[in-house]
């Protein structure tokens, strides 16, 4: 039985090329492990830069055919998307080596260091990040591991998602989705949000719930979130961007000026590179949860006065003819909205092109994405959609992305289904006047970011 990383020495992922997969194999390849890993989207003859990435970082990488597990592997790591079935699980239960879920490992991983765990159903990535670059900022030489690669470790050619640093703190994303974040005792919990996603409100209460009972430490929350604020235990550690909803740490005088935003935190002016409202409270977030490690809030300004944001969240490609072009990892209802609002300063007319995933998770939320669409767009802007994305299984295929669209239309939206993601630049170029904004949403879908590429190569 695995209580410890001192418990293996060989661990091997199956479905090591996802997000939250890759961070961790590289964490432990850091610490020392030899790391080994298969997935699905590694296929012969065809370039895979997260592969490319591993192998540089010295993880090996296999097809997911059981050619990796060899005899000294003693751990696999799944995630809840590793279905029984999948030749390698079956492989690692016939030979008796134990199996853990990429939770669990995190766990231990959480206990063998002082951990801020960062919870929330928006702005996880983002706000571990920036706590990342504060930190760093003030010499505690952090670790992370997150849902997202921050642009600053891209730059030194890592994947960027995962970094072992030499000092005390290690920062993580809990996620809500599989309810793993109840797995987490954290020194410092934080609560940045609470909207319907993955599960239903009343679920969401009681995992969140659990979280905030599980912190050992401080438990912060943001007060200017209703939900969340209900789940305070201290206002002096909370953090607030409404004048109604004071708290320990409050944010005010936003203001948005084309690619930046200024903004006070308890009278300390901040500025940084980012769009939208949701990015400022991020950052607000961000500070509150440094100030109990130590940090001052001027430290924290230093820092995010540099911050270069992390791999698919508000990235800004340029402008190209006259046309902006953002991509964003958006893909639920409030966090499309709340994309859609971001880019809004940027030009008059907003046009946004979104895939959902998941057929089952588009059929929960298909009311709740049309309301906050809706509501999101002014009457200029446009909202287009292509087809529901499928990673395979054994999903019930019973909603379009073409539903919600004639949905969008009957609340009177601009609104176009495109079914292949192909046809889209033919068909949008004229609806793309001068100086608008193209706005790409999407999730999960490993080739987003190619399409992406695409996009602008044709814009």
């Amino acid at each position: 039985m695995i209580q410890s990383l001192n418990d293996f020495k060989k661990p091997f992922f199956i479905g090591v090329a996802g997000q939250g997969m890759s961070a961790i194999a590289q964490y432990l390849h850091g610490i020392g492990k030899e790391v080994r890993g298969s997935d699905r989207y590694f296929i012969p003859g065809k370039p895979n830069a997260t592969r490319d990435y591993l192998e540089k970082e010295g993880i090996r990488c296999f097809l997911q055919n059981g050619e990796g597990m060899d005899e000294g592997t003693d751990l696999v790591v799944i995630s809840t998307a590793v279905e029984d079935t999948v030749h390698e699980l079956v492989l690692a239960r016939q030979r008796g080596i134990p199996v853990i879920l990429r939770a669990e490992l995190l766990a231990l991983i959480a206990k063998s260091k002082r951990t801020i765990a960062v919870g929330g159903t928006s702005g996880k990535s983002t706000t571990s990040s920036m706590i990342f670059d504060i930190l760093e900022e003030a010499g505690l030489a952090p670790g992370i591991i997150s849902g997202a690669g921050l642009t600053r470790l891209i730059a030194e050619g890592r994947l960027g998602n995962a970094k072992v640093g030499k000092g005390d703190w290690l920062i993580i994303e809990a996620d809500e989705s599989d309810g793993s974040i109840v797995l987490y005792e954290p020194e410092i919990g934080l609560l940045l949000n609470i909207d319907k996603d993955h599960k239903d409100i009343d679920e969401l209460m009681d995992v969140f719930h659990q979280f905030q009972s599980h912190t050992k430490g401080t438990f912060i929350v943001n007060r200017s979130h209703s939900l969340a604020a209900g789940l305070s235990v201290n206002v002096a550690n909370d953090f607030s961007s409404e004048a109604s909803s004071p708290a320990g740490f409050n944010a005010t005088d936003f203001r948005q000026e084309g690619l930046n935003m200024t903004f006070q935190i308890n009278g300390v002016p901040f500025m940084l590179n980012a769009l939208g409202r949701h990015n400022m409270e991020n950052a607000l977030a961000a500070a509150a949860v440094s100030a109990q490690c130590g940090v001052s809030l001027e430290t924290a300004s230093k820092a995010l006065s540099k911050y270069e944001g992390i791999y698919r969240r508000n990235q800004v490609f340029g402008c190209k003819n006259g046309v902006w072009m953002i991509d964003d990892y958006a893909h639920n209802p409030v966090k499309c909205a709340a994309a859609i609002r971001s880019c809004q300063p940027l030009a008059t007319k907003v046009v946004s092109w979104f895939q959902p995933h998941g057929y089952g998770p588009t059929k929960f939320l298909r009311k709740d994405f049309v309301d906050e669409i809706a509501a999101a767009l002014r009457p200029q802007d446009e909202i287009w959609m292509s087809e529901i994305f499928y990673a395979g299984g054994t999903a019930v295929k019973d909603i379009s992305a073409a539903d919600l669209i004639q949905d969008l239309q009957e609340k009177g939206c601009k609104a176009f289904f495109i079914e292949n993601r192909n046809d889209f630049m033919a068909n949008v170029k004229p609806h793309l006047t001068d100086g608008s904004v193209l706005l790409l949403m999407g999730a999960r879908d490993p080739s987003l970011e190619s399409f992406a590429k695409q996009v602008w190569e044709a814009l």
